[in-house]
């Protein structure tokens, strides 16, 4: 469930997505097993492939990653929730619409 400032590209995250990101950190930083941690537990498999997708991750850089992240989510969640999906099809949709909006007149 997205509102309009979501749609207008700013994500305003939750406190507690904000504190378990932190507790994630630091999680990762000491090694501890994430699926183990009953507070971030359900996070355990994106965590995973955050691993994966960095093993340089380190005291330094832990907060850019994790930030740079959370925004690929989001930026997934928005072109999911789009009512015209950045595909052919949904291009030719958008287009026809465009069309039907213009001929009206």
């Amino acid at each position: 469930n997205i509102g309009l400032i979501e749609v207008m590209g700013l994500a305003v995250l939750p406190a507690r997505l904000s504190t378990e990101m932190a507790e994630l950190k630091s999680a990762l930083l000491s090694g501890e097993s994430v699926r183990d941690n009953s507070k971030i537990a359900h996070h355990a498999d994106w965590a995973e492939e955050l691993l994966r997708r960095h093993p340089e991750l380190s005291a330094e850089n832990a907060e850019d990653i994790i930030r740079a992240e959370v925004g690929e989510v989001f930026l997934r969640v928005l072109l999911d929730a789009g009512v015209f999906k950045r595909t052919e099809e949904g291009k030719a949709a958008f287009k026809r619409f465009i069309d039907r909006i213009v001929n009206l007149t």
